[in-house]
């Protein structure tokens, strides 16, 4: 997702806007062509995203699929932070984004703003050695609180989990973790800002005036 959104929010999108699964873009060693395929295939969405965030100009709310492979080590450094370990390999998740305009313009220009956003599901295919491939389902509904334009703190509040009982076990530990503890507060905020910041830099020429 990176480790969290492009969350959250192309994932970022924000939150990665928003989530650790469908988090934005963190500089690997390097990019395989699959994982450059699938950042461009995100790149239209990046930009809608850093649009709204920027110009801040009225307009339709933002809608777009995103598609975001992670490595074996990406999730095990992630994970680590919710203290369980991940014995699979790699994992491919696809998830539907929707953020409301309004939303991400008052996140940069009101003092101070805690936004509430719709739940995001997320569908995802797990490889395992021994038992083949296998599908997990699950959602989030993140809360991000702004102030002066910078993610602050952040809340995913994960829901329910399909997956099976092996996977959905480790996965229930480190959510129902986070939703306690909130571990991954700090990685969603660093990613949301960076996304805000440096990421949206990269596609300036794509949003600006725009």
């Amino acid at each position: 997702m990176s480790k969290s959104i492009f969350a959250l929010f192309c994932a970022a999108a924000l939150v990665a806007a928003t989530s650790p699964l469908v988090a934005q873009e963190k500089k690997v060693e390097e990019l395989t062509a699959e994982e450059k395929a699938e950042r461009d295939a995100r790149k239209d969405c990046k930009v809608a995203i850093c649009a709204a965030f920027h110009n801040r100009r009225p307009g339709p709310d933002i809608t777009c699929t995103v598609l975001k492979s992670w490595r074996k080590e990406q999730l095990g450094k992630f994970v680590e932070k919710a203290k369980v370990a991940w014995p699979w390999g790699r994992v491919v998740c696809t998830t539907n984004i929707a953020l409301k305009r309004d939303q991400l313009i008052k996140a940069m220009t009101e003092p101070k703003l805690e936004a509430q956003f719709d739940t995001q599901a997320v569908r995802c295919e797990v490889e395992r050695e021994k038992d083949g491939p296998a599908e997990i389902k699950f959602d989030f509904k993140p809360k991000i609180t702004f102030e002066g334009g910078k993610a602050v703190k952040a809340t995913l509040n994960w829901g329910k989990i399909d997956a099976p009982a092996l996977v959905k076990g480790a996965m229930w530990t480190a959510t129902a973790t986070d939703n306690t503890f909130n571990v991954l507060q700090s990685t969603v905020v660093e990613d949301i800002n960076d996304f805000i910041g440096p990421k949206c830099d990269e596609v300036k020429a794509d949003w600006q005036g725009k």
